[in-house]
């Protein structure tokens, strides 16, 4: 058994650099057109075909398809029915899936995507370019939490034919081409759901998609089932017959299933981090600790700016300070993490800094800056109460929980920890706004514009949106930052706004950094290509197996 490193190598920066037309010129696939092969996706004659893997998801989702929903469990389910124009390798280089070949314009206001011929819908339908209109300008571009960022400078979709789409834009866009995977940027159906209630349509949990597993049904609170796809455009995929994604909720009742053999596949951290090294020594099993690479989840407090108390900017300092970081890496990720310095992890090397606003663990100083804000201690040591909710999604948010109650009380803070199912924790964060610390997994994917713009922009405050600005924070001269690296060409010139963003986030602060953990996925030792790129368990699984 080969056993990955904790720490995966690291991606070239050159090849996350802005989209260019050197970056994104012309793929021909005509020769791979033919097999349908894919870089990545192609198949393994040396596996064996046939089967079903039994693969476990937590927390469950609340739907099947994240073209209006970015939870991870959503996204790890979607990709496997769904997808996209592209897929990427480890190095963050584009590959066709639903696109063969692309081309983007001199100066970036227009790409141009030829689409694969003869690719089918699950219903038997053709796919054809007035999907991918219909799923950019009115799904994505309308509903999806961070497709509204991604796609805003996408002012239409031109189809000349069935096979071409060219994307028009107001000004570039260099995020944009690192967000058309199948899990992050679904194309669905236009037939499915134009002139319907698209955000209660029925195939938001029943996928109609074009990818290689086919929804057959999902009983709530037990099971998936997915089956083969057996008119699925690549040859010889999907491998297996059947995929069951099993839902078990109790993270030891889940280590007990692989061992029992009743489980094949985890991703996204299936087991407690205390059971990893155990499991990385066992020849019964392979765990990986890549595949995060286009998710990049950290682990943050998002402040509710509406509490009169969390408003005061020396209060969100103080609870800074209040952190012991060194201890949460050691109790709660047990080493399996990095501790964060801002909003930016140092998994995307080429847009990180370290020069911010620091907060060491100091309980003196938080002290103080609360005294100056005008909260004294009262006659029982606490200067005022707050609550934290979190999704009931494991163990590592309970023990962070825990311990933040502790370091809180230290400085005179009473907190107060809410555990919720995700759909009430969705509810109250998003739809109500009845939190005062949201402690949740934020994506930043592969780069900060996709992932974090929605959570420190003012206009991606939207009520009822999950996984968007939460917290109320409006800062004209972060929008002002954001908005312009949005739409930055230039390299250096894109990482200079992004370092005044971090700066900028780490001196306002609505939203506290925790860590970036190294999330593992765990698979049977029989089984193969469970994790082939940075989409990890979020990929298509056409050619997942058992050897």
């Amino acid at each position: 058994m080969t056993q990955n490193s904790r720490r995966g190598p690291a991606v070239d920066p050159a090849s996350l650099s802005a989209v260019s037309r050197r970056n994104f010129l012309m793929l021909s696939a005509a020769g791979l057109a033919a097999t349908g092969l894919v870089p990545g996706l192609g198949p393994d004659a040396a596996h064996a075909a046939g089967g079903t893997m039994a693969m476990t998801i937590n927390p469950e989702p609340n739907a099947m398809l994240s073209a209006f929903n970015t939870a991870s469990p959503v996204a790890v389910i979607s990709g496997k029915m769904t997808e996209g124009l592209l897929h990427y390798d480890f190095d963050l280089n584009a590959h066709g899936v639903l696109a063969e070949a692309w081309e983007m314009s001199e100066d970036g206001l227009t790409i141009t995507f030829q689409l694969r011929q003869g690719v089918k819908w699950h219903d038997g339908e053709d796919f054809t370019s007035a999907d991918v209109a219909y799923s950019i300008m009115e799904i994505l571009k309308q509903h999806h939490p961070r497709g509204k960022g991604v796609f805003a400078k996408v002012t239409s979709v031109d189809t000349p034919d069935d096979y071409t789409a060219v994307l028009n834009l107001s000004e570039p866009a260099p995020a944009l081409m690192y967000a058309l995977s199948g899990w992050e940027s679904p194309i669905v159906p236009k037939h499915v759901y134009e002139g319907t209630d698209v955000l209660n349509n029925p195939a938001n949990n029943a996928p109609v998609g074009t990818g290689p597993f086919k929804f057959v049904s999902w009983e709530r609170g037990s099971h998936i089932i997915l089956e083969a796809n057996t008119d699925y455009w690549a040859e010889g995929q999907p491998m297996l017959d059947r995929l069951v994604v099993r839902i078990i909720s109790d993270p030891s009742a889940r280590v007990a299933a692989f061992e029992a053999g009743e489980l094949h596949l985890g991703g996204d951290g299936p087991i407690p981090v205390n059971e990893v090294q155990r499991f990385m020594d066992s020849p019964d099993f392979n765990v990986s600790t890549r595949g995060t690479e286009l998710n990049n989840s950290l682990d943050v407090l998002e402040v509710n700016l509406r509490n009169k108390i969390l408003a005061v900017p020396e209060v969100r300092k103080a609870l800074m300070h209040a952190i012991d970081q060194a201890q949460m890496e050691e109790v709660v990720y047990y080493g399996l993490a990095e501790m964060l310095t801002g909003p930016i992890p140092q998994s995307l090397p080429h847009l990180y800094t370290a020069d911010v606003p620091g907060y060491a663990h100091d309980v003196e100083a938080a002290k103080a800056l609360l005294d100056e804000a005008g909260f004294p201690e009262g006659d029982d040591g606490m200067r005022f109460g707050i609550r934290l909710i979190s999704p009931a999604i494991g163990d590592t948010y309970d023990r962070a929980g825990q311990m933040l109650k502790q370091q809180f009380a230290a400085i005179g803070v009473d907190l107060t920890l809410v555990s919720a199912d995700v759909p009430t924790f969705i509810r109250s964060v998003y739809g109500n706004y009845d939190f005062d610390l949201s402690m949740f997994p934020a994506s930043v994917t592969a780069d900060p514009t996709i992932g974090l713009q929605r959570f420190y922009w003012s206009e991606a405050i939207a009520q009822g949106t999950p996984f968007v600005n939460a917290s109320g924070y409006s800062s004209a001269e972060m929008d002002r930052i954001l908005e312009a690296a949005a739409v930055e060409p230039d390299t250096e010139a894109r990482k200079a706004l992004f370092e005044e963003f971090q700066a900028l986030a780490m001196e306002d602060l609505p939203i506290l950094p925790l860590a970036r953990p190294t999330y593992t996925t765990v698979s049977a030792a029989n089984v193969v290509n469970a994790v082939t790129g940075p989409e990890g368990a979020r990929a298509s699984y056409g050619t997942l197996a058992f050897e």
